[in-house]
């Protein structure tokens, strides 16, 4: 559950100075906003995930991302977080199946955004990248998965079940081998994921369990590292909706074996809370509101809060979710919290989380 806050980056690629109009969920689902007619896109309930395809771009969506989370160990068993996310945004929708716009015209019909952070150390690296779509700098293919800007690279093989990743930023970078085990799981109602008690919403799958291992090089240190991750994909047409304010987003692995993603969306008068059990042995399960208890338990502390209580009573969950020492500010355009977690109480284990719209 990502992010519905980028439409700003296409209007900086785009020179566009005019502001947005908004009404609900952004009021941006289904409107013909563009000279061709064409309207975006939204996912309704009962909308279904079909594979490979939805591993690549939905062009007739406004927003969508690709993203990786890790939590790794260092040969001396030191741990290290890592993230990437590639975001696709929709300046213009184009129909499944059109004709690509020719590159020597220099088509602005969607923009590009990337982000990479590793964090060791009690130290978070962080870097930013933005490119116009459709001129051979950025973009993305389902089958075999490629997903790339420059030279930050998600490349899967022949067999999708080895995928490699390449990030070079400022004085570090990290080169990873991903195995892909297991199927995808599905969020929310079969992939629909409702995003507020009115029903506005995404569509959201996940691979939880993710082999990894490659090398981060942090100055002039490398490190050999192995791990686990989490990769997320989602796209919509939808904003956060008027008096929405931010979100906290978590996806955990736990000693059993189990895992769970649990979000929350924090509104004027409380929060809308939603998220996913995936046992070890068994089918996933989608958690209601009523199921999920996600609160802060330093909500004293200034600026974005850093220890958390998570709570699915039906499956024994009681939670204690915490960040490392440090700041893991990922400080690009639109600046907020990414960290790795511990887990304990009911279960250990670890994770990501991911706090939005905290402070100015």
């Amino acid at each position: 559950m990502r992010r519905w806050i980028f439409l700003w980056f296409a209007v900086v690629l785009a020179g566009c100075s005019e502001p947005q109009q908004e009404s609900g969920f952004a009021g941006l689902a289904g409107i013909a906003d563009n000279e061709s007619g064409v309207p975006f896109l939204q996912p309704v309930p009962g909308d279904r995930l079909t594979f490979p395809r939805d591993f690549g771009p939905h062009p007739q969506h406004r927003i969508e991302w690709w993203y990786l989370t890790a939590n790794l160990k260092t040969a001396d068993e030191e741990p290290l977080g890592l993230q990437w996310t590639q975001f696709r945004q929709a300046i213009k929708p184009r129909p499944a199946g059109a004709e690509l716009p020719d590159a020597i015209n220099w088509p602005l019909e969607a923009a590009w955004m990337a982000h990479a952070a590793v964090s060791f150390d009690a130290q978070h690296y962080f870097a930013e990248k933005l490119a116009r779509g459709d001129v051979g700098h950025a973009g993305a293919r389902a089958a075999p998965l490629a997903v790339w800007l420059d030279d930050w690279q998600l490349e899967a093989g022949s067999g999708n079940e080895v995928w490699r990743l390449t990030v070079a930023a400022d004085g570090w970078s990290y080169d990873l081998s991903l195995s892909v085990n297991g199927e995808p799981v599905a969020h929310g109602d079969n992939g629909f994921s409702a995003k507020s008690a009115d029903g506005e919403g995404s569509m959201y799958f996940s691979l939880v369990d993710l082999q990894i291992e490659g090398t981060v090089t942090l100055g002039d240190q490398t490190l050999e590292v192995t791990g686990k991750g989490w990769f997320d994909r989602e796209w919509s047409s939808q904003f956060l909706k008027s008096g929405q304010q931010g979100w906290d987003w978590f996806a955990l692995h736990l000693d059993s074996g189990d895992k769970l993603m649990a979000f929350r969306l924090r509104e004027d008068d409380g929060a809308f809370r939603a998220g996913t059990w995936i046992p070890d042995k068994g089918e996933p399960v989608a958690l209601q509101p009523d199921q999920l208890r996600l609160h802060p338990t330093n909500p004293e502390a200034e600026g974005f809060p850093r220890q958390w209580r998570l709570e699915a009573p039906d499956y024994g969950v009681n939670l204690e979710v915490s960040a490392p020492p440090g700041d893991y500010l990922n400080s690009g355009l639109y600046p907020y919290w990414e960290s790795p977690v511990s887990v304990s109480g009911s279960h250990g284990g670890v994770g990501y989380m991911e706090l939005t719209g905290y402070g100015e």
